[in-house]
């Protein structure tokens, strides 16, 4: 279709099917952008997890005003991937909303349904993990763990992988005793950081990092949030040490841990009295 004042393209008030065509014509094979026409599920799938995380880390620094268009930039991957999937003869755009739009009103008898509202928050969680497992019994995802999905940040898997093994009882019934096993862990890194071999040791620091989750689960804490809080903290404070030697007519390189590490204190202590 040519551009002309009409053409849907140019309608700023286009919404989803503005966007769909959009998309459909940077695919076309003879008139498309060469770079969108030859990309693949594949080499898209990247993008589509960094589009994701930043839509997190806008809420993360709560910048509302750049948390719209993060969530179009992850809207367009659903769009990318689906068109993909048209010209393959997969399914639409249309079918995954409507896909979407099922699970969503079969998952919520208390609202589409029958069914009563009057329930605890935790008996829709047990009601949703019901509705999920016969989903899964659906697909012959029989066992305990199936269905949890590869692809998923490690921190994230790992606290699902432990969901799904605490409903049938393999979990520990105490942060304390998990507060142990972090221990003991460590232990293990300790000692195996000067005798095993590098494939061995990252096995031990892999079990060290799967039982930390363990930890965050049994409190309520979403690790993968907390270390993005974590990374955040730092970045923060690094940046501060970088002020202060700055000031000094400085740079990192130019310093020396004792110096940074003194500085670092002095940025804690900045942010206390803040």
């Amino acid at each position: 279709m040519a551009n002309t004042p009409n053409d849907p393209v140019h309608d700023p008030n286009g919404g989803m099917p503005r966007l769909v065509e959009i998309m459909r014509r940077l695919r076309d094979p003879e008139t498309g952008c060469p770079w969108d026409v030859e990309q693949t599920f594949a080499t898209i799938a990247p993008y589509t997890i960094e589009e994701a995380y930043e839509v997190a880390d806008a809420i993360e620094r709560e910048a509302w005003d750049e948390l719209k268009g993060e969530l179009g930039d992850l809207l367009f991957q659903s769009v990318f991937h689906a068109q993909m999937a048209e010209e393959a003869g997969l399914f639409t755009f249309d079918e995954v909303a409507d896909t979407m739009s099922d699970k969503m009103v079969a998952r919520h008898p208390h609202v589409f349904g029958d069914e009563s509202r009057e329930k605890s928050a935790d008996q829709q969680v047990a009601d949703w993990e019901t509705i999920k497992a016969a989903e899964r019994a659906d697909k012959l995802q029989d066992g305990v763990l199936d269905g949890v999905a590869v692809g998923l940040p490690a921190l994230m898997r790992a606290v699902k992988l432990q969901k799904r093994a605490a409903r049938v009882g393999f979990d520990w019934p105490d942060v304390g005793q998990v507060l142990d096993k972090v221990a003991e862990e460590a232990r293990e890194v300790v000692e195996a950081r000067d005798r095993l071999s590098p494939e061995a040791l990252s096995e031990e620091i892999g079990d060290l990092l799967f039982v930390l989750a363990n930890v965050a689960r049994h409190l309520d804490v979403d690790p993968e949030a907390a270390l993005r809080r974590a990374n955040a903290k730092f970045t923060r404070r690094f940046e501060g040490i970088e002020r202060r030697l700055a000031a000094m007519g400085k740079r990192p390189e130019d310093s020396d841990l004792a110096e940074m590490d003194a500085l670092w204190e002095a940025e804690k202590a900045a942010e206390r009295a803040g």
